[in-house]
């Protein structure tokens, strides 16, 4: 057999991810009659049908859903070694796609970025925010190189370099938290006092578990997308919520009514850089998770 195409290849991934001939063709670049030919090569060319055609619609068989699998790894690959030939073998001269959360990326792209500039001039390092699971999946299909989340959370067949802990804090309106009890119980709060982000931002489950917050009661219906609309809420409905130290240190309380309470370092989340397990550039996401780790509130040993 032949070796396959890897235009072709690339071809059949985004149609696996479009499940649409027309938006495939689009975002390839190509002709709709361009696309079939291509998958239909790679039919001939495995002696196997990888799609089930009726009339304009169409499935993946089992085979196709396999080959899908195979040949993700295989253009993982030559991404790889075309970024290592571009670079002359250098990572410092390369190109990162790096993926952050939305509750990190406000904090950190500052200083991730001026300290990469003035470490690594020629490294050229473009980030994009997006939630956890959206990354995530842009990740395992090639689509970013590396990944900065919080942690716990599913990564698989990734690997997870923790660079530290970001403690929460308990906000609130200073009459509310300065009557608090120290130590006090999260069952004391009012009932619908505690605003938490939507359930698609990793923050919430993790604050909730990390605070031990299982008094569902105190949790209010609503939720917030942004830290920064979440603070706004509390403060307006004189209500209470959770900040990590990195968005605290960032300044994010300053013109509003609301205080912090103390963080004693034991309800925290773990920051983590996440790349594939099958990358070549392992040497790179170490040094640049090197880079990162001093903005980490508390780095790991």
């Amino acid at each position: 057999m032949q070796w396959p195409n890897l235009k072709h290849l690339h071809y059949l991934l985004v149609l696996h991810e479009e499940h649409h001939f027309h938006r495939a063709a689009k975002r390839c670049f190509i002709s709709q009659s361009t696309l079939s030919a291509a998958v239909q090569n790679l039919e001939e060319q495995c002696a196997n049908q990888i799609l089930e055609r009726d009339n304009k619609q169409f499935v993946f068989t089992s085979f196709g859903l396999d080959l899908v699998a195979q040949a993700k790894r295989l253009v993982e690959h030559a991404d790889e070694f075309a970024k290592f030939a571009s670079s002359g073998g250098d990572w410092q001269q390369s190109v990162v796609k790096m993926g952050v959360i939305p509750t990190i990326a406000p904090f950190m792209f500052n200083d991730i970025i001026t300290s990469c500039k003035a470490q690594y001039p020629d490294l050229t390092l473009l980030l994009n925010e997006d939630t956890s699971a959206n990354l995530v999946q842009a990740l395992q299909d090639g689509q970013l190189d590396v990944v900065l989340l919080a942690l716990p959370y599913p990564t698989p067949n990734c690997r997870q370099r923790v660079l530290g802990h970001d403690p929460f804090h308990l906000v609130g309106h200073p009459s509310f938290i300065n009557q608090l009890p120290s130590p006090f119980d999260y069952a004391q709060l009012p009932k619908d006092s505690v605003y938490l982000l939507q359930s698609e931002h990793c923050l919430t489950e993790h604050a909730v578990s990390a605070c031990d917050l299982a008094y569902q009661e105190q949790v209010n219906a609503l939720s917030a997308t942004s830290l920064y609309t979440l603070l706004q809420m509390a403060q307006h409905h004189h209500g209470f919520t959770f900040i990590p130290e990195l968005a605290k240190r960032q300044g994010i309380l300053q013109g509003t009514s609301l205080k912090a309470l103390p963080s004693d370092g034991s309800a925290y989340r773990e920051i983590a850089l996440v790349w594939r397990n099958t990358t070549q550039r392992s040497a790179l996401f170490n040094a640049l998770a090197q880079l990162i780790q001093p903005f980490i509130p508390i780095k790991s040993a």
